[in-house]
C-alpha cells in the first residue's frame, strides 16, 4: 500500500511540474474572467529562455509577466487598462514565470497565444 502511494505521489508531482512546460504554443480563446477576478498561465523558464505573447480582451484588463520571490512579486512586464497587447519577454533568471489578466469593474473575454522562441544557432 505505502509503494502505491509513493508510485501515485511521484505521478501526480511530475504531472504538476510538466504543467509549467511550454513545448509549443498555448492559446485560448473564449475565456470568461468575472469583474476583479484573474486568470493565469504559467511557464518554467531558464535564463535566456524567450516567450511572445499575444493577447485580446473585450473590456480593459490589467496584465503582467511576474514570478515570485520568496514574499515578493516581481513583476518585468506590466500594462494597465488595455484590450491588447503583444511582446516578446527574455527570462533573466530561473523561475516559473505567470502571464495574469485582471478584470476591472466589468467582465471581460480574453483570447491569448504564447509560444516559445527557439534560442538562436
Amino acid at each position: 500500500m505505502k509503494r502505491a502511494f509513493l508510485t501515485l505521489t511521484s505521478l501526480l508531482t511530475a504531472c504538476a511540474s510538466n504543467d509549467y512546460r511550454l513545448d509549443g504554443a498555448r492559446s485560448a480563446a473564449g475565456v470568461e474572467i468575472a469583474p476583479y477576478a484573474i486568470h493565469e498561465e504559467c511557464v518554467a523558464l531558464e535564463p535566456g529562455n524567450r516567450i511572445t505573447y499575444y493577447f485580446e480582451s473585450v473590456a480593459p484588463v490589467a496584465f503582467n509577466i511576474h514570478y515570485h520571490d520568496a514574499n515578493a512579486v516581481i513583476m518585468p512586464v506590466t500594462r494597465d487598462k488595455v484590450t491588447q497587447d503583444s511582446g516578446d519577454f527574455t527570462a533573466e533568471r530561473k523561475e516559473i514565470y505567470c502571464l495574469m489578466w485582471e478584470a476591472g469593474p466589468e467582465p471581460s473575454v480574453l483570447e491569448y497565444r504564447i509560444r516559445s522562441v527557439p534560442a538562436p544557432r
